[in-house]
């Protein structure tokens, strides 16, 4: 069994994130708490405690770096400058990223703070960032003009992705349709960018 002394503050956060995922990605985010993090690391509880505050700051670290590794998915896909194929092209990899990830991407919906604690400020960041991708997708629609519109746009249309995937997710579609997500994603950007696009232009 690792000793306190065999690994660095540094190394030991990476090693308790890394614990982290592969719980959560095996069992979800609510089996997760600090003994089974401490025990698949092999150190004693009261080291999680001294790189984390709670088990609540854990998880918001572990879904900080699920945020990271679907930036890193989604500014892996080229941008064309064209808004219709640059989105389809995000939204696709967005799906794939929650299909492959699903128990982590679950998490960052599943986790609440406790009453009257806000996401701290480099959790929302990390959010800004990646929506800033599909403002950078929508932008040839404004043509540089509205950048409020622009961001509130891009807000509108991820935020109707994610429901799509959260009911594909949980397999509550059927419920409210027989047609698979992918099809409905594709209706939802063809007709929210034909929307845009004639509001835009008045």
């Amino acid at each position: 069994m690792a000793r306190r002394y065999d690994h660095s503050r540094d190394q030991l956060l990476e090693m308790a994130l890394d614990a982290s995922r592969t719980l959560v990605l095996e069992n979800g985010v609510r089996a997760l708490t600090v003994r089974k993090v401490a025990g698949e690391m092999g150190y004693a509880v009261g080291t999680i405690y001294n790189l984390f505050a709670n088990l609540d700051d854990l998880i918001l670290h572990v879904n900080g770096a699920t945020l990271d590794a679907l930036y890193d998915t989604l500014s892996d896909v080229p941008l064309t400058a064209d808004a219709d194929k640059d989105v389809r092209a995000l939204s696709a990899a967005y799906i794939d990223f929650t299909i492959t990830h699903l128990n982590l991407w679950n998490a960052l919906f599943e986790h609440s703070l406790p009453a009257g604690e806000d996401l701290p400020d480099w959790y929302h960041e990390k959010i800004t960032r990646l929506l800033k991708l599909v403002e950078t997708a929508l932008a040839p629609i404004f043509n540089g003009q509205n950048p409020t519109e622009l961001e509130k746009a891009a807000r509108v249309l991820w935020s109707s992705l994610h429901g799509i995937c959260s009911l594909a997710t949980v397999n509550k579609l059927d419920i409210v349709t027989a047609a698979p997500a992918l099809d409905l994603t594709d209706s939802l950007i063809t007709n929210y960018l034909l929307g845009l696009s004639q509001t835009v232009s008045k």
